[in-house]
């Protein structure tokens, strides 16, 4: 039986089509828990640490990777050693601080794209992502 703090974690990684383990339940419900968000896998394995979940960082990493595969996230990559984990799935951009290294929400609609190039033979476009870097 699942406890009841767990139970709409649960219920997500079901709808999800995804086994509800341990590991699965504590990071869905911490995750999801917030509203929208952006989470790398460090920040959340030590989110994790301080609420008393014993996890290793390479399993948050497979979570992370999983909830991305069934459909719950969204990864940012900003560069090549660093991506976010995105709870927001609607279609939406992003400012990228680099100071900080935080990452917002930008509405899609402040977004013009003027020309897309068409996809090679085969191939469609899934989605188009506009990454604003900003420096102070």
């Amino acid at each position: 039986m699942i406890e009841p703090r767990f139970q709409d974690a649960a219920a997500l990684l079901r709808e999800a089509g995804l086994r509800t383990t341990r590991q699965r339940l504590a990071l869905a419900r911490i995750l999801f828990a917030q509203g929208p968000r952006h989470v790398t896998a460090e920040s959340l394995f030590n989110e994790a640490a301080a609420s008393g979940e014993r996890l290793s960082l390479a399993t948050v990493y497979n979570c992370l990777h999983q909830f991305t595969a069934a459909g719950l996230l969204r990864m940012v990559t900003v560069d090549a050693g660093r991506s976010y984990f995105d709870t927001n799935l609607a279609p939406h951009h992003h400012f990228y601080y680099e100071r900080t290294g935080e990452l917002r929400d930008i509405p899609e609609e402040e977004v013009a794209l003027v020309r897309v190039p068409q996809a090679p033979p085969g191939e469609r476009i899934a989605r188009v992502d506009v990454i604003v870097r900003l420096q102070s």
